[in-house]
């Protein structure tokens, strides 16, 4: 589905839109919701342009979660109406700075699943977990997911207080409550659900597409001393749900089509069940997204990246997750969250969490500044950034995915 939206040769009348550096050229045209910093107006959804918001509400657009329900052919011609109207040339119409604007989360989030997609990160994990058996059997045949809290998702710049939890060290008889020392991030992208299905009524992986509006930052924050303890034998909860950070853009499917790859997996490996499987799926079901980890603590004044992915490493696709979901009759809804789980790639330095890039705890970081780190103290800023780029494409950004850690309560 590349068309005329997505030629690199169309500029906008929005000069900050075509700056080569920007995360959101014409090419882009991610949804948001904001209003005026500062005051109690209603929230209203925008589109990203440059450093401009578009206010849909002029165009009788004030529901994301409706918009996200339309059928993909009506998103397109939306999409083909916003081109024409910020391309170069089209009269201008008026814009929100967003210097001057706060934002909330882009849609209502009825539901949230975080898979477990990267398998350098379950091999990483598993290794200091379970060192005899890393990679549980199931892992390369089934997508793994937990239910995730909804209402602890927060969007960019929230900052989020160190939680408590039960901690047993290994060396104690009984645990104890206490502040969580070990503070983690996760390098993930997040899926919203378009369109919904019925209760009882799956679809099939050539269907996924349809059901799938666009992309965010997400960074499922991880209390590492507080999770081995509890989450078995039934997963991840209070190590996970005290806060969830979500960029407040989505990056429609539809600006991300250049960047489709084939779908692959080492031969060696169990091939997907044929419900998770198709020609069509293997031809373009990965994404080339890079993705990174930045780090800035109080001491020091610019922030330092830490680590680099991308989600072409992901084990399960996006259409995979999404029917795996629904395979069971469950009915998915507008606006329902998927996070893919962290995104490592192969190499040490592009792991996706500082449990594994300092060998759960083992092996600090060593900053620009000087000082270490090896989970994240009270103070320090954490962020997420994603781009897709390709020959013959304008880059698209995601914006930012920002989050601080406060002392406990």
């Amino acid at each position: 589905m590349i068309d005329h939206t997505h030629d690199p040769a169309a500029l906008s009348w929005v000069a900050s839109a075509n700056d080569p550096a920007t995360d959101f050229p014409l090419q882009n045209l991610p949804f948001c919701r904001f209003r005026c910093a500062g005051t109690l107006e209603p929230w209203r959804v925008g589109v990203g342009i440059g450093d401009q918001i578009l206010d849909l509400s002029a165009w009788g657009i004030d529901d994301l979660n409706a918009l996200m329900a339309r059928p993909s052919i009506e998103r397109r011609a939306l999409r083909h109406r916003l081109f024409d109207t910020l391309k170069a040339g089209a009269p201008e119409v008026p814009l929100v700075p967003q210097a001057q604007a706060e934002f909330t989360r882009p849609c209502r989030i009825g539901d949230y699943t975080d898979f477990y997609t990267g398998i350098h990160h379950a091999r990483a994990v598993g290794r200091l977990f379970r060192p005899d058996n890393p990679l549980l059997p199931n892992y390369q045949w089934v997508p793994i997911g937990y239910h995730g809290r909804s209402s602890s998702i927060v969007v960019s710049g929230t900052p989020l207080r160190r939680p408590k939890g039960q901690v047993k060290p290994p060396d104690a008889e009984v645990p104890v409550f206490k502040p969580s020392a070990r503070i983690d991030c996760e390098l993930e992208l997040g899926l919203f659900v378009g369109p919904g299905n019925a209760l009882g009524e799956p679809f099939s992986i050539d269907e996924a597409d349809e059901h799938a509006f666009g992309l965010t930052l997400l960074n499922d924050w991880s209390a590492r001393d507080i999770q081995p303890w509890e989450y078995q034998p039934l997963g991840p909860f209070l190590a996970k749900n005290f806060g969830t950070t979500i960029s407040p853009w989505i990056v429609t499917m539809e600006a991300l089509a250049p960047f489709r790859i084939p779908f692959t997996r080492p031969a060696e490996d169990p091939q997907p069940l044929p419900y998770l499987d198709s020609p069509a799926h293997r031809a373009n079901a990965a994404f080339d997204i890079a993705l990174e980890v930045w780090l800035k603590t109080p001491a020091m004044a610019e922030p330092a990246c830490i680590s680099q992915s991308n989600l072409r490493h992901a084990y399960w696709s996006l259409a995979q997750m999404l029917t795996h979901h629904a395979s069971n009759g469950c009915n998915l809804q507008p606006g329902d969250l998927l996070g893919t789980g962290t995104i490592s790639g192969p190499a040490p330095e592009e792991a996706g969490s500082l449990l594994e890039l300092t060998a759960g705890g083992k092996l600090p970081l060593t900053l620009p500044n000087g000082e270490q780190r090896t989970f994240l103290q009270d103070g320090d800023q954490l962020g997420l950034r994603a781009y897709a780029e390709k020959p013959g494409f304008r880059r698209i950004g995601f914006g930012a995915c920002d989050g601080v850690i406060l002392p406990a309560t």
